[in-house]
C-alpha cells in the first residue's frame, strides 16, 4: 500500500496536519475495493483530489476517469448527459448520444455538487447503485455498467433529506464509506506552507522573484478566517504576488488583500428558507387580498351614500376616516374630483321637476329609479347632460360637475363622448 507521504508528493497535496493525513489514509484504503465513496466539506478544501487518489490507486487506473459537475448542468438535460439518449428522444436529439456510465464502463465517475441531482435523476442513480442498471434517455432497453462513483458535496446531506430534496436510500448507497475533508482554519499548520507553495509558483509563473511575509504578516495570515478556503488563499498569494513591487511584504500590506466586513462570512451559508416561510408568505398575501377587499367595500360604501345624498359637506365630514383611509390625506385634487363625478345634482339643478310641492317626491322617485342604473351610466348619464346644458361647454360642465376641466376631458375620452 502506498504512504500518506508518497501519495500527497504524486498528486501535489500540501500539508501536515491530522486531519487531512487521516482523509488520505482512507482515501488510500478504500481503492482496491468498488464501495462507493462520499467526499465532505466546505467549498475550495480540495475534495476533487480524493477521487483522483481513489482512481489511480485502485484496479480501474487504466479505464475511463470523468469528472462530472452536477451543479452545473442544467435539469432538463443532467439525465441525457449521465445515462444518454435515443435519436428523436426529444426536441434538438437528431443523433444516439452515449452517456458517461456508458462512455466509463469498467473506470470511475466523480459527481461533484451531487446534492444539487434533481430527485428524477436520483432515482435513476440510485438503480445503477443497486445492479449497475440504466436506461437510456427514450429508450426501454436495460443497460448494464460497471463503474466505481465517488461523490462530493458541501451540502448539508441531513437537511437536504429532511427538505426532501435529496433521497435518504441514494445518500446511504454513496456514502458507504465517507471523508471529510477540513477546513483550512481548522489547518492551521498547513496556511503558510500552502502560501509559500503558491507564492513560488506564481513568481515561477509570472518570472518574478518569490515574495516573503514578515513576522507579522504569518500571523494575520494564520488569524485569518478564510472562508474561501485553499482557492482563497491561492487568489491572495497570486494578487500580491503580481501586485506588490516590494517583494517583502508586511502585515499592513496583507491586510489590504484580506476581506473585512461581509466579505468575511462563512463560505457555506445555510439557507433556512422552508416550505414553511412559502406558507408564511401566502398567508401575508391572502391577509393583503382580504385588505383589499374590505376597502373596496368601503368604497363602494362611501359611493352609495354620495349617490344617495350628492356630495354634501356632512357626507364628507361623517365619512371623512373612511375617505382618509382609501385616498389618504394628501389632498389628491384630482381623485377627490374623480368620486365627486359620481354626486346626484342638487334639487337646485333639476329644474325640470313637479311644482316645488311634489319637488322631494319627484327627486326621490328619480333615485329609486336610476339605482337600478350601473355606476358607469349613471357617470355617464350626469356627463352627457351638463355638456348638452352648457353646449358643449367643457369648462362651464366641469364647474357644474365640481371638477376639473381637465378631469372632464378625461372623462369625455374615455367615455368616447
Amino acid at each position: 500500500m502506498e504512504s500518506i507521504q508518497a501519495t500527497k508528493q504524486r498528486f501535489g497535496i500540501i500539508g501536515n496536519s491530522a486531519t487531512l493525513n487521516r482523509a488520505i489514509e482512507k482515501a488510500i484504503q478504500v481503492s482496491p475495493t468498488d464501495i462507493s465513496v462520499l467526499v465532505t466539506g466546505e467549498s475550495g478544501v480540495g475534495k476533487e483530489s480524493i477521487p483522483k487518489i481513489i482512481h489511480q490507486l485502485s484496479h480501474r487506473k487504466h479505464n475511463k476517469y470523468i469528472a462530472v459537475n452536477c451543479g452545473a448542468i442544467p435539469e432538463g438535460t443532467i439525465d441525457s448527459e449521465l445515462f444518454g439518449h435515443e435519436k428523436g428522444a426529444f426536441t434538438g436529439a437528431t443523433a444516439t448520444r452515449n452517456g458517461y456510465f456508458e462512455v466509463a464502463d469498467g473506470g470511475t465517475i466523480f459527481l461533484d455538487e451531487v446534492g444539487e441531482l434533481p430527485l428524477t435523476t436520483q432515482v435513476r442513480l440510485l438503480r445503477v447503485l443497486e445492479n449497475g442498471e440504466f436506461i437510456k434517455v427514450g429508450s426501454s432497453k436495460v443497460q448494464k455498467t460497471n463503474v466505481r462513483i465517488v461523490a462530493a458535496t458541501n451540502v448539508n446531506m441531513f437537511d437536504a433529506i429532511k427538505k426532501e430534496k435529496f433521497r435518504e436510500d441514494l445518500y446511504y448507497r454513496l456514502s458507504t464509506v465517507e471523508i471529510n475533508l477540513p477546513p483550512l482554519r481548522e489547518r492551521q499548520e498547513d496556511i503558510h506552507l500552502l502560501f509559500r507553495k503558491f507564492a513560488s509558483d506564481f513568481a515561477l509563473k509570472y518570472k518574478m522573484p518569490t515574495i516573503k511575509l514578515s513576522d507579522d504578516a504569518v500571523q494575520d495570515l494564520l488569524k485569518f478566517r478564510w472562508n474561501g478556503n485553499i482557492r482563497q488563499l491561492r487568489n491572495v498569494a497570486e494578487q500580491v504576488s503580481v501586485l506588490e513591487q516590494n517583494r517583502a511584504i508586511s502585515s499592513n500590506t496583507l491586510r489590504g488583500y484580506l476581506p473585512t466586513g461581509a466579505s468575511n462570512l462563512p463560505a457555506v451559508i445555510k439557507t433556512t428558507k422552508s416550505e414553511s416561510d412559502f406558507s408564511s408568505e401566502r398567508e401575508i398575501l391572502y391577509k393583503v387580498l382580504f385588505d383589499m377587499k374590505a376597502d373596496l367595500n368601503d368604497l363602494k360604501k362611501l359611493t352609495m351614500e354620495l349617490m344617495k345624498k350628492g356630495n354634501a359637506k356632512d357626507v364628507q365630514e361623517d365619512n371623512q376616516g373612511l375617505i382618509e383611509k382609501i385616498y389618504g390625506d394628501n389632498d389628491d385634487d384630482e381623485t377627490l374630483e374623480d368620486l365627486q363625478v359620481l354626486a346626484i345634482p342638487q334639487k337646485s339643478e333639476t329644474k325640470n321637476y313637479a311644482p316645488e310641492t311634489d319637488d322631494k317626491y319627484h327627486f326621490a322617485e328619480e333615485i329609486e329609479e336610476e339605482e337600478t342604473l350601473s355606476l358607469h351610466d349613471k357617470e355617464l348619464e350626469l356627463i352627457k347632460k351638463s355638456l348638452e346644458r352648457h353646449s358643449g361647454k367643457r369648462k362651464l360642465a366641469a364647474e357644474e360637475l365640481g371638477i376639473s376641466e381637465r378631469t372632464l376631458y378625461r372623462k369625455i375620452k374615455q367615455f368616447d363622448l
